[in-house]
């Protein structure tokens, strides 16, 4: 009797563990036959053309994955703030950020590369000759290995970051000293505009209407579109200098966990995704930066574009900084003279 009852103690015992491991198994397939969530942060508003950009990619990422990826796009800060969304991605907070340029030489120095004083004044293809080569490359896989996400292709284009002002008529460089002129980021933002006796003053894209009404600074440094889909105009800005400040990117980047959980066909099919998107991308951003001169001059905003001959002689006393910001900020000394080279060639 005693013998029957332990055998039935055993049977039962397997039979539990069986249904262990089928409930097990049918739950690990439940879970693999879900899609895995793709949330991606940017701070522009809906009508920026970088949003745009990636909403499209959004979509056609979702529908070409055949419901393995369901992608949630946040725009206009709802999730971070482009200033806050590289930490929130390498924490694991959000699976994707797109944010400017701007915002990671404070991570990874070499990015600074891109805004310093040699590019002043340069035409968007000898920024692309440097960004889409070997140079750019080097960068990128620069930014992956800092940051340990990973950097899905080329990035996309706001344009030429210019100045406005709003009750400063800036015609010339030397109306710059003094005043006080917003910058987004980036410590060669900064130096650059300290060479022209500027004072550059960082605040975040959210808070920049309240300072501009407030008078907190006379002046911003962006774009023609930026200030287009904001409507700065309402908020006082009455004057343009067109002078190329630099060139504006925004950086595609994934959080590396959520990237090494795909499969290989999926992570070909997000950079595909991403590849497609580039080049329409640009051209949209190209365009727009045109049409929003034209709405900002119906506005009654006045715009000065000093010639070539003036930028290329403030880049030569920009340069003078060089050497010093290139050593505060970290960027490799040999990245500045390959890209002087190019830039050189053009």
């Amino acid at each position: 009797m005693k013998e029957i009852f332990i055998n039935s103690r055993r049977w039962f015992a397997v039979l539990a563990a069986m249904l262990t491991l089928l409930g097990g198994n049918g739950l690990a397939r439940a879970q693999a036959s879900l899609p895995q969530v793709l949330r991606i942060s940017t701070e522009n508003t809906a009508e920026h053309v970088q949003t745009q950009a990636i909403a499209r990619f959004a979509r056609q990422l979702e529908r070409a994955s055949d419901g393995r990826l369901e992608v949630r796009f946040h725009h206009s800060a709802r999730l971070f703030r482009d200033r806050d969304a590289i930490a929130a991605l390498t924490g694991g907070k959000v699976e994707m950020v797109v944010p400017g340029m701007w915002q990671l030489d404070r991570y990874v120095p070499d990015v600074g590369l891109y805004m310093l004083p040699l590019f002043y004044g340069r035409a968007a293809e000898q920024h692309y000759a440097v960004r889409d080569g070997e140079i750019g490359h080097m960068v990128s896989r620069r930014i992956e290995s800092d940051l340990g996400v990973r950097v899905l292709g080329r990035w996309l284009d706001l344009g030429h970051a210019h100045l406005y002002f709003t009750d400063a008529h800036v015609s010339r460089h030397a109306d710059l000293a003094g005043l006080r002129v917003r910058i987004p980021g980036g410590a060669a933002n900064r130096g650059r505009l300290e060479a022209f006796k500027a004072e550059p003053v960082l605040i975040a894209w959210p808070d920049l209407p309240n300072a501009l009404e407030r008078g907190q600074v006379q002046g911003m440094l962006t774009t023609h579109e930026t200030v287009r889909s904001a409507a700065l105009w309402s908020k006082g800005i009455r004057f343009g200098f067109e002078d190329m400040e630099y060139f504006a990117q925004y950086v595609p980047m994934i959080n590396a966990r959520f990237w090494n959980g795909l499969s290989e066909e999926l992570r070909q099919l997000v950079r595909d995704t991403w590849d497609q998107v580039v080049d329409a991308q640009r051209e949209a951003a190209a365009r727009a930066q045109r049409e929003a001169r034209k709405v900002l001059l119906e506005r009654g905003v006045e715009i000065v574009k000093p010639d070539e001959k003036v930028l290329a002689q403030w880049r030569h006393i920009a340069g003078k900084q060089q050497p010093a910001l290139v050593h505060e900020i970290g960027i490799d000394p040999l990245l500045v003279e390959r890209a002087q080279q190019v830039v050189d060639q053009r």
